[in-house]
């Protein structure tokens, strides 16, 4: 798989990130100054300057709480940010991570830490955001929480999300940049960027070497 190593000059520029509304809308946000650049969709981004993990405690779905840092500590881990309403997007991307984790030898399986933050806290409780991953994964980690905090943890990650709004049919829409970011086990920083364009089979010829904290 082809990738993006982004530069020290790319980060520091100013970048407005996109932002998807599930069902096929896209809106753009403030500017806002972007730590990882943009990956073309289906390429990895290798980050020139990683992101650190950061400070966040939310309810995972048995309704205990979860610290990021500390339970994914030394762990390759996924992180998305998304909502269980979302009729594509999200869905999408999460059953291409689960498929391309099967592909993985048991013992890689064990080791991937693959973590599902709600945009939508209000209506994705804990019961609710189970349910809907256990139709994804198993072993996939969801937390939900304060919609304050988990947009503040989103952005220090380059990641833009809206508080969730009601259209006027009626429907509610959570606008959220759909990348995926991986962090290394050895360093527990994010190191790549993945795109909504991923597929099934960048995930699967990728997992192996994030497994190992190694680029693509």
């Amino acid at each position: 798989m082809r990738t993006t190593r982004v530069t020290v000059a790319a980060i520091a520029v100013a970048a407005a990130l996109t932002l998807t509304a599930c069902g096929g809308e896209t809106a753009k946000t403030e500017s806002v100054t972007s730590l990882t650049g943009q990956s073309k969709a289906g390429k990895a981004t290798v980050l020139d300057r990683p992101f650190d993990k950061p400070e966040l405690v939310l309810t995972d779905t048995t309704g205990k709480p979860w610290n990021l840092r500390e339970q994914t500590k030394g762990k390759p881990t996924l992180i998305y940010f998304g909502y269980t309403n979302c009729p594509d997007v999200c869905p999408l991307t999460m059953s291409n991570i689960a498929v391309a984790k099967k592909a993985l030898p048991k013992a890689d399986q064990d080791k991937l830490q693959v973590v599902f933050v709600t945009t939508d806290p209000e209506r994705d409780t804990p019961d609710s955001l189970g349910a809907w991953l256990k139709a994804q994964d198993p072993s996939f980690t969801g937390l939900t929480g304060d919609f304050a905090t988990i947009q503040a943890a989103a952005r220090k990650l380059g990641i833009g999300i809206e508080a969730p709004q009601k259209l006027a049919d009626g429907k509610v829409v959570s606008m959220h940049g759909a990348q995926v970011i991986a962090f290394s086990p050895k360093t527990d920083e994010g190191y790549l960027l993945y795109g909504e364009g991923t597929t099934v089979d960048d995930y699967t010829k990728d997992l192996p070497k994030i497994i190992k904290g190694e680029n693509p």
